[in-house]
Order: structure tokens, then sequence, then C-alpha cells
């Protein structure tokens, strides 16, 4: 065999060993593999909130249903109503089918987001729309459990904004994570992706 081939052979076998390496050293840091409903259960969970008409509610009001999740705050100048718009349209889209649905905007910022506040806020977008909130636990203890992210960052005038994980969350009907909800496309694409929860 020629020297170049054995040499060709050799770089081949090389890579191909240290490819080998590379994915058992993945595999061995990773821990065992997790199975689909794994990670679907790594987001989301119990919840107990206070509607924006003062009622209790629950992630178990919510089987049966699909649902969207977004947490952000009234005070937000931008990315909040610009989702909770967007949210909106979609949902004015499904028509009737809307009923079948559930859309949560969870506060981050529960010392000012009452339950009163939250109901008039959420007056300017579709009425399917819940506003939640509570105490500050609780809210941090939802937080958790979607993996979001949230920090109350002071201003120089005294007063402060929160900065917050910006995802909307798609759940099915068990309640389970099904992946980030995608708002850039048009409502129509938005809403056919919903129906197919339904």
């Amino acid at each position: 065999m020629p020297a170049r081939s054995i040499r060709i052979l050799a770089i081949g076998a090389a890579f191909l060993a240290g490819l080998a390496l590379c994915l058992s050293v993945v595999v061995l840091l990773s821990g065992p593999l997790s199975t689909g409903a794994q990670q679907v259960a790594a987001i989301g969970g119990p919840f107990k909130l206070i509607d924006q008409n003062g009622r209790t509610m629950t992630d178990e009001d919510l089987k049966g249903h699909p649902f969207l999740v977004f947490f952000g705050f009234t005070h937000c100048p931008d990315i909040c109503p610009t989702s909770l718009f967007e949210i909106s349209e979609v949902l004015r889209s499904l028509g009737p089918d809307a009923d079948r649905m559930r859309a949560l905007f969870i506060t981050v910022d529960p010392e000012r987001d009452t339950p009163g506040i939250l109901k008039d806020y959420l007056s300017s977008f579709d009425p399917h729309l819940s506003g939640l909130t509570g105490d500050q636990a609780a809210i941090a203890a939802v937080a958790k459990a979607y993996r979001v992210y949230y920090k109350r960052v002071p201003l120089d005038d005294g007063g402060y904004t929160m900065d917050h994980t910006a995802i909307v969350y798609l759940m099915d009907k068990q309640g389970r994570f099904v992946a980030p909800f995608n708002l850039r496309r048009t409502v129509e694409a938005a809403a056919a992706d919903l129906r197919r929860y339904m």
C-alpha cells in the first residue's frame, strides 16, 4: 500500500478515535441521557396565584387546555406590551377556537402589579388573557418553575424597573412544556401552530 494511503488512513483513524473520546467525555459529564418526558417536565409546574379579578388560579385550572405563558410587568416600556399585543392578535385570529386556549401574563413585579392594576392594564388586550400576581414567594416559585430570570433594577430617579426573561412558553393540555412560542411570523401561521395542540 502506498505511503500516502497509509498516512490518510492513519489520520482518519486518529480523527475517529478523537471523536469517540470527545463523545465519551460529553456523555460522562452530562450523566444519563434524558428522555423526552424528563426534558418536558423541566419547565412549568404547580402554582397558586391571583388573577386580575381577585380569584385564585392554579395550574389545575388549566388542565385540558393548551396555554401560553409570558412573564413581565405593567410598567414595562416596550417588550411586554409588544408581546401581549402580538399574543392578542394570534388569539383574535383563532376566532371561536380561542375559547379552547388559555394565555397567562404573570407579573414579576407583584409589589406594583395588584389585581386591579393588572385588570386595567389588560383591558387594552384580548380578553382571553389572564393576568396573575401573588406575593413575592409565590412569584419566585412560579418563576423558578419556568426557569425565568428577573431582577429589580434601580433607576436614577429613585424608582425601579424589572429585568426579566422575555420568552413566551407554549404548554400542552397536560401542562407540559412544548417549546418557546414564536411570535416572529404571520399571525395566521402562529394561530395554525396553536390549533395543533387543541
